[in-house]
Formats: structure tokens, sequence, C-alpha cells
């Protein structure tokens, strides 16, 4: 039997301002998210030979992580440069690229979509000291096959999505489907697809024990006439097997240093693996379609992304925030030439977008109506930005 490789994915995300409301109204549930995040390069220290961890961050949490005055704040709880510092060993950690503000990409209009990735960009090469990064982490895993042009414009060179949503294009196994990543292709250009398995990921967030982990992976995989790649991809910051404090209750010293551990031994036939290092060895076989959808919430399957948009006020705020992006984007476009050379308007437009970003925020629609008043007081602002500019240019 070959080995079966392990790819383990870890979404990371606090929309903005949430870490500060939290250390202010909820402040122990502020240090167990904080705990968690600084908990991961602590778990695997003098692991370097054999551990494995994606990372993906979004924006605002490396944002809020990387602040001045945050650091200051949480100082005494955890420090966040050491811990962004530490986050950069390659031996341990491949960060994988995402958008900056974790919007459900299908959901916001399309020329937002480049400025969220190019802002994630921005602040991950300069935190991580990185030119490139050659994973992609759709946020909340909502894809749709119009990202691929361009995540391969800036230099993806694959994408994580959701295994109930591939739909092969030829004749493949059930595992071949799950265990080995794909070619997805759209408008000419085309882009690795590597699927995360479901169920097993559910486990991962939920709380698993390795003798168990092993014993299905090596059920679900026994038929394989290939090298394997496993894929589990949940939130890591998040409930409380992440966010457990107690070393023997928690994800790190329950499950996953008991797999460190067993895949050190000669025999082993579970080791964990970077996806890139994977796709260099053994590259990427047969053709998929990715249907538009999201990975499963609590409540839903993550098809028709109804815990976005199930209620009307969900869908009143998504309306408008598709009215204010075409409203931008034609003002912008009419001044161009103006804003060069007028730095009040380049700098009343710049404001307007960053909120317009920021009321895209996919955490705005996931709580039902709870949070949507927050995308509104963006939109607002972002529309006193627009008007004043336009004010100015008569």
């Amino acid at each position: 039997m070959s080995i079966i490789h392990h790819a383990l994915v870890l979404n990371l995300h606090q929309p903005a301002g949430n870490l500060e409301h939290l250390l202010e109204h909820a402040p122990w549930e502020a240090q167990e998210i904080l705990y968690a995040l600084d908990r991961i390069p602590r778990s695997l220290w003098g692991y370097e030979d054999i551990a494995r961890v994606h990372l993906a961050f979004s924006g605002t949490l490396l944002e809020t992580l990387s602040n001045p005055g945050f650091q200051q704040r949480v100082y005494g709880i955890i420090k966040c440069g050491d811990l962004l510092w530490h986050l950069q060993n390659t031996a341990l950690f491949n960060l994988l690229g995402s958008a900056y503000y974790h919007p459900a990409l299908p959901l916001i209009p399309g020329p937002d979509r480049e400025e969220h990735i190019k802002r994630w960009l921005g602040i991950g090469r300069h935190l991580f000291s990185q030119t490139r990064f050659s994973g992609f982490w759709p946020p909340e895993m909502a894809f749709t096959m119009e990202l691929i042009p361009l995540l391969k414009q800036h230099g993806f060179r694959y994408v994580l999505v959701d295994s109930l949503h591939v739909e092969p294009l030829e004749e493949m196994s059930w595992q071949e489907l799950r265990y080995r990543p794909h070619i997805a292709e759209y408008g000419g250009e085309e882009i690795i697809v590597v699927v995360r398995d479901r169920e097993l990921s559910d486990a991962q967030e939920a709380g698993m024990e390795y003798d168990w982990f092993l014993n299905e992976l090596y059920h679900r995989t026994r038929p394989c006439d290939f090298p394997p790649l496993v894929t589990t991809c949940s939130d890591g910051d998040n409930g409380g097997w992440f966010r457990n404090t107690s070393e023997e209750s928690n994800f790190w010293g329950t499950f996953y240093r008991d797999f460190l551990t067993g895949a050190r031994r000669d025999n082993a036939i579970l080791r964990p693996a970077f996806i890139q290092d994977y796709l260099d060895k053994y590259g990427a076989k047969g053709r998929v379609r990715i249907t538009t959808a999201a990975w499963n919430t609590g409540d839903h399957s993550g098809i028709d992304f109804i815990q976005w948009t199930g209620s009307q006020c969900q869908k009143e705020a998504l309306k408008r925030v598709e009215e204010t992006s075409t409203a931008f984007h034609q003002l912008k476009q009419k001044h161009l030439g103006a804003q060069a050379l007028n730095p009040e308007i380049a700098h009343l437009l710049n404001e307007a977008e960053w909120h317009l970003l920021r009321s895209e925020t996919s955490c705005h629609f996931y709580w039902g109506e709870a949070w949507v008043h927050r995308a509104h007081e963006d939109l607002d602002t972002a529309w006193t930005q627009m008007n004043t500019a336009a004010q100015k240019l008569k």
C-alpha cells in the first residue's frame, strides 16, 4: 500500500475590530482565540522533521496581529510579533493566499474580487517575506469557476475546494475524485484543484483521536492504485477543540502530537505533507468542474449559499453591495485622471473603496441578520466619501 499523504489546512479569521471588541466585552473569549493562535507554532517545536501545516489567514487578522497598538494591548497575553516570526518557519508552515476582508467571493461583484486578492498579497508579502504563494484559500471555501483566470493572473498554482462540489469530466473512482488533485479550466486558463474531504474535515473540527483517523484513512484509501493525498480543512481558532487551553483536551495535544509520533515510525503509512511538495512529485490528473457553492456550515451544506443569503435582509444588503460597487467603479473610472491630479479626491475614493470591500466580509452575512447592519454602516461611509468626491469633481 502507498504512503497516505495528509495535508492539514487551518483557516484563521477574525473580522476587523472583533478581537479589540472581545478584549473589551468578553476578555476570556479574546484570550482563548489568542492562545489558540499562539499555540500553533509552539505545539510544533521539535517536530520540524515531520510536521507540515497549511495556514490560511484573513487579511483582517494579519492586520490586527501586526498593528503596534494591538500588540501593545495584548502584551502579557501573547507576543504578536513573536507569533508572526515563528509562522515564517517554512519547515513547518505553508501560508496560503486568500482575500483580504474574507468575503464569499462568488457573492460579491466581480470588479471587487481582484482588489481583495491584491490587498491580501500586499500584507502577506510584507509580513512573511514571500513574493509568491502557491495555494489559494477561498474564504468560506466559496468558489466559482470564474475565479480561475484571476487566480492564475496572480500566480496561484492551486486552489482548495470542497469535495461535495467537485464533478468529474472523465471517468473516476470515488477515491480518485477525493484523493488526487485535478485540473479545472475556465476562460482558457487552468488551475490545479485540491479536494477537501468534507466528512474527515468535520471530524477534525469536532474532535477526533489519532487511531480512529488512521483507521478511517486506511479503509478509505485502500483501493487506491496511486499515492493518495487526503486534505482536511477546518477553522483553527474557533470551537472548543482548538480553543481549549488544556493540552490534553485540544487538537494539538490530543490528536496532532500522536499523529506526529506515529508518522515518525519507519513503518508509518500516514505522513503529513505540503500540497506543493505532493504536486511537485506526483502532479495532478483528471479534469473536473466545480459547482458554485461554499463549504458546509453548522446548518447548511454550502449549496446556494443559504447561510449568507437565506433572508430578505441578507439579500437586500448584498444587492446594496452590488449597487455601491457599480457606482464606485463608474465614479473611479470617470475621474481617473482627476485622481492623479488631486490627492484629496484620490484619498476620498480610497476611503470609499476600503469601506466597500470591508462591507463584503462574509461574517456580516453569516450570522443571519445579526451582523448585516455592519455591512450597511460600511456602505453608508462609502457613499459619503463617494458623494463628497463627486461634489469636488463638479
